[in-house]
């Protein structure tokens, strides 16, 4: 983010991982890394949901020289841990 306060761009540019996974396949990560029983409900999908979550990082590279150095699975343990600490100071 803060690469973009260098550059002169507006458009969007994307940043994620190149490995793609199902919303059931995220949800279930997530409930797993957080030893969570919780249920995964179906809803239905939006009109304009996207059908494909796997972005372009074209433009991260090419303009801001940014790779994906953190593999999803260390983000969420890293994601999860911030909340829980969070959380738990209040």
């Amino acid at each position: 983010m803060v690469r973009l306060l260098d550059v002169n761009f507006s458009d969007p540019i994307n940043l994620g991982t190149a490995d793609e996974i199902t919303m059931l396949e995220l949800a279930t990560r997530i409930r797993d890394l957080c030893g969570s029983s919780s249920e995964i409900v179906f809803k239905p999908l939006p009109e304009d949901d996207p059908k494909q979550r796997r972005p372009d990082l074209t433009r991260a590279r090419r303009i801001l020289g940014w790779e994906p150095r953190t593999s999803l699975d260390a983000g969420l343990v890293r994601t999860i841990a911030y909340f829980r600490e969070r959380l738990t100071a209040r």
